[in-house]
């Protein structure tokens, strides 16, 4: 049956996918979320750099790079996922969906969007409530540089409520094209 499939798309990392990929495109939200994630990974090159010449040149160690880099790490994950969701590239199903006719794929996939987009409101929900709990009880890393926790958590607040959003406007973008198709 699999040779019956027809190749839609070569992602560029070689990955063959056997339908069409339907997403909103990034917005201007996700365009900043990138922004910001290479200028983190930018300053996670260059603590990393300073540290190494710190131990190789002078036998010492900046004793935050491990900690700082974990929280650029941190924010990088959350804020990097409405940007993989705008792109098509943040779940896909295909074993079940290259059997499926279009509208029935769109379907499959506007049902799969809104489970995904509860369960990142549920989670956004929750990380909201770490956030305000470490704000209020004042909590911070064991340390040296005692970071307060909410700074990093606050992160991956942000980046799920953006997730909520590009899975939004997915849905969206896939029940207009469900309805064009509806409408042919």
């Amino acid at each position: 049956m699999a040779g019956s499939m027809e190749i839609k798309e070569v992602a560029p990392d070689g990955a063959v996918h056997f339908i069409d990929n339907v997403s909103s495109g990034p917005g201007p939200i996700e365009n900043a979320s990138e922004a910001i994630c290479a200028l983190f990974l930018m300053a996670m090159i260059v603590l990393i750099g300073a540290e190494a010449i710190a131990r190789n040149l002078f036998a010492t160690s900046l004793q935050i790079t491990d900690e700082i880099g974990g929280y650029l790490l941190v924010a990088m994950t959350f804020l990097s996922m409405s940007v993989a969701e705008a792109h098509g590239a943040f779940h896909r199903v295909e074993l079940v969906q290259a059997r499926l006719g279009q509208s029935a794929r769109l379907v499959s996939q506007i049902v799969f969007d809104l489970i995904s987009l509860v369960a990142s409101a549920l989670i956004t929900w929750q990380l909201t409530r770490l956030v305000m709990n470490s704000w209020r009880s004042e909590d911070v890393a064991p340390t040296p540089l005692q970071t307060p926790l909410w700074m990093p958590q606050t992160t991956m607040a942000i980046g799920m409520f953006l997730l909520c959003l590009a899975l939004l406007r997915t849905i969206l973008t896939k029940a207009r094209r469900l309805r064009r198709g509806a409408q042919s």
